[in-house]
C-alpha cells in the first residue's frame, strides 16, 4: 500500500504546486495521515479511517480537527477521480468555527524583551538567529515564511534591499531597508559564515545543523521565547503569535503618519505594497484592533468636520 499512495501523493502535490499552492504544511499533515493508515493497515481512503485521523489529538481544537480532515478531502477527491474505491468525507463533518484571531499588538519593551530573551537559547548561532529574525520581521512587516525564504542573494546589505520572493501569489517585492537593519543583518552574516556547519544551502537564515530554519520549530521556539518573557493572551482570541510582529508593524506605520498629519490612504496604499497584499482592503483588518489608530483617526475627523463647520459659519 505505500507505494501506491506514496506515489499518488507526490502527483497530487506536484499537480497542486503546479497551480501556484505552496502547500508545505498540507505535505507534511499527508505523509502522517499516510502513515496513520499504514499503521493500521488501511489500503484506501474511508471517511471512518479520515475522521480517526482528524480529530488527534484528542485535545486539540475544532478549528485544527477541520483543517486536517480538509487537507484529506482535497487528497481523497483527488484520489477518488483515479479509483472511487477511496471515500470522499463531506464537508462539515467537523465544523470549524469562523474564529479570527484578534492580533497581539506588542509594545516596544516586548519587542526588545523577546530579542534579549534569545540569550537563554543553546548555541550562539541560534541565538543570533531568532534575535535577528525577530528584529527583521518587527522592523519590517514581513511574513514568517517569507524571512524563513530569504537566499543570500535576496538580502543586499550593499545597497540595503531585501528582495521577498517567497510571498503568496507568487509575488516579488524590493523593499528598503533601515541601516539599523542592515547593520545586525551583517553582524548575523558574519556570525553565521563563522559558526554554521557548511551544508551548500542557498538560505540566509539557517539552524544550528546549517540548514534552512523550519516553520514548526520556529513558531515552537518562539512559544517559548514569550513564555520566558511572560507575556500572557489579553483574550481567548488575542495571544501573542509570531505573525502578530506584522501586525505590530502595519499599525505602527499607520500611527506614524496620523501623528506625521500625513495622508492616511495614501500611506496606506503604499503599505499594502509594501506588505506585498493585492489591494488595500486587505490591508484595513490588521488596523482595526488598535484603539489608538482609531482614536488618531478619530481625532482627526473630528478636527476635518470643525473645520467644515467654521468654513461654512
Amino acid at each position: 500500500m505505500t507505494g501506491p499512495l506514496r506515489d499518488q501523493l507526490a502527483d497530487y502535490l506536484t499537480l497542486r504546486r503546479a497551480l501556484g499552492y505552496r502547500l508545505e504544511r498540507p505535505e507534511k499533515l499527508l505523509n502522517q495521515f499516510l502513515e496513520h493508515l499504514e499503521h493500521h493497515g488501511e489500503e484506501a481512503i474511508t471517511v471512518a479511517g479520515a475522521l480517526d485521523w482528524a480529530r488527534q489529538p484528542a485535545s486539540g481544537a475544532s478549528n485544527w480537527w477541520a483543517y486536517r480532515l480538509g487537507v484529506v478531502r482535497g487528497f481523497a477527491t483527488y484520489l477518488h477521480a483515479i479509483n472511487p474505491v477511496h471515500e470522499v468525507p463531506a464537508r462539515g463533518l467537523l465544523p470549524q468555527r469562523p474564529l479570527r484571531a484578534s492580533p497581539y499588538l506588542y509594545s516596544d519593551v516586548e519587542i526588545a524583551a523577546l530579542i534579549a530573551a534569545t540569550q537563554a537559547l543553546r548555541t550562539p548561532l541560534r541565538q543570533a538567529t531568532f534575535a535577528t529574525l525577530i528584529g527583521l520581521l518587527a522592523t519590517t512587516g514581513i511574513r514568517i515564511g517569507e524571512a524563513i525564504g530569504l537566499d543570500r542573494g535576496d538580502v543586499d546589505l550593499a545597497d540595503g534591499r531585501l528582495t521577498v520572493r517567497s510571498g503568496k501569489f507568487a509575488k516579488t517585492r524590493e523593499l528598503a531597508l533601515h541601516p539599523s537593519t542592515i547593520d545586525a543583518l551583517r553582524a548575523y552574516r558574519r556570525l553565521r559564515d563563522r559558526s554554521a556547519p557548511r551544508t551548500g544551502t542557498p538560505a540566509f537564515f539557517v539552524s544550528t545543523a546549517g540548514t534552512r530554519l523550519i516553520y514548526c520549530n520556529v513558531h515552537n521556539t518562539f512559544h517559548r521565547l514569550v513564555q520566558g518573557v511572560a507575556l500572557t493572551p489579553r483574550s481567548p482570541s488575542c495571544r501573542p503569535r509570531i505573525h502578530d510582529l506584522r501586525h505590530t508593524f502595519t499599525v505602527n506605520t499607520m500611527l506614524d503618519a496620523y501623528v506625521a498629519g500625513e495622508d492616511g490612504q495614501a500611506r496606506l496604499t503604499l503599505l499594502s505594497t509594501w506588505l506585498g497584499h493585492v489591494h488595500p482592503r486587505h490591508t484595513y483588518w490588521y488596523l482595526s484592533a488598535a484603539p489608538e489608530l482609531m482614536a488618531l483617526a478619530g481625532q482627526r475627523l473630528e478636527a476635518h468636520l470643525t473645520g467644515e463647520s467654521r468654513a461654512r459659519s
